[in-house]
């Protein structure tokens, strides 16, 4: 019966996230750092820092990540795929509808109103979420030094794969000096390759999308804007897709709630209809399920070791260093104005003085006000 019950809670918080997740991995991680660790207790802030490190570690989506995670964390193995399907059918289900629209009619609703208004919102709901994670991971002053050299190298467009190995090996070597004797470290970190073999399947277009979105999803790092760097070079590249259907899923990935990489549906479905949407949005996705289920039970043995132990703070602290870099960016993008300034100014007076109010509000609620300020 605990088990019946931990499951319904976790698909009810994971598909309120999903239907509400608007913003990117950033306000995703943000809305589940306010329901896991802040309301619920599920579990505690160290250990949703660790999570975002691990997440870091392994391609794939962040917040999906993120989910099957916490998912597995609660109520193992079938937790994972719980929390992991009820956070991305959603924004599956709702792009596979513009995915149809587009098809049907070539454009997409207007929507840039909304998208205006929440923009600056979600900056807000994201540094609400970083600020006691941070103060969280800034243990000592070596973490400080490092974190403010990944938050500075973030900036200057070092990649952040290089920042998050390089801030953990750092920590390790610093841990070792520190001990002034000889240790021997090993750090295991999974990777794996996924493989599929004499797949039956009745289209070769379906086959061509199997494959190059299982590869996409096993080696990708980064966020959903490399993506489609990749979605570039795989499909319109090979002309499999127009450059301005790339250009609009890229736009649908950013106005529906959800995981960025539910924009792969809405291009399987322009490929080859249901069948190609269907196939692209479960080979995106899959690696993810795996590399979690691998990664998740060495998590307590990473933490057990002390050199290892020092690696993942530092991950810890580099991830929140490149979310802080990305919020930043994302500010120079969307507060260019007296509207947008208007708009982060009463998000930030919610998130902070009004705690606990639920961080979905403030973005509909900036989505809203986008929406009237827009008209003026």
């Amino acid at each position: 019966m605990e088990e019946k019950n931990n499951l319904k809670e976790i698909a009810k918080l994971f598909l309120k996230i999903g239907i509400i997740g608007f913003g990117g991995p950033a306000v995703h991680i943000a809305m589940m750092q306010e329901e896991v660790v802040t309301k619920k207790k599920w579990i505690s802030e160290q250990h949703f820092l660790d999570l975002i490190g691990a997440t870091n570690l392994i391609p794939g989506p962040n917040s999906t990540e993120m989910a099957i995670h916490i998912g597995h964390e609660k109520a193992g193995w079938k937790g994972l795929i719980v929390a992991g399907l009820c956070f991305i059918l959603p924004a599956v289900f709702i792009t596979g509808i513009f995915a149809w629209f587009y098809k049907q009619y070539g454009q997409l609703p207007e929507v840039q109103p909304f998208i205006y208004g929440i923009k600056p919102a979600v900056i807000s709901v994201i540094l609400a979420a970083i600020y006691p994670l941070a103060k969280k991971s800034l243990k000592s002053p070596q973490l400080w030094i490092i974190g403010c050299l990944v938050l500075v190298l973030s900036l200057l467009g070092v990649n952040e794969v290089f920042l998050l190995f390089g801030a953990g090996l750092l920590a390790m070597l610093l841990y070792v000096i520190a001990k002034a004797k000889e240790q021997t470290m090993h750090l295991l970190i999974p990777v794996t390759l996924l493989q599929i073999s004499d797949f039956n399947i009745i289209s070769s277009k379906n086959l061509t999308l199997l494959l190059i979105f299982l590869k996409i999803g096993a080696i990708l790092y980064g966020s959903g804007y490399i993506l489609f760097a990749f979605l570039d070079t795989e499909l319109v590249s090979t002309g499999l897709l127009t450059r301005q259907q790339l250009v609009d899923a890229i736009a649908v990935g950013q106005f529906t709630p959800g995981p960025v990489f539910s924009s792969v549906t809405f291009i399987g479905y322009q490929i080859n209809g249901l069948s190609g949407a269907i196939l692209s949005t479960i080979a995106i996705f899959l690696p993810s399920f795996a590399f979690v289920a691998l990664l998740h039970p060495l998590m307590k043995k990473m933490r057990n070791s002390k050199p290892l132990s020092a690696f993942l703070d530092a991950v810890n602290l580099a991830s929140v260093a490149i979310i802080a870099a990305v919020c930043y960016e994302m500010a120079k993008d969307s507060i260019a104005e007296w509207r947008t300034i208007v708009i982060v100014a009463v998000s930030l007076i919610f998130v902070f003085k009004f705690k606990r109010i639920n961080s979905a509000f403030i973005v509909l609620g900036g989505g809203l006000l986008g929406y009237l300020l827009f008209k003026i």
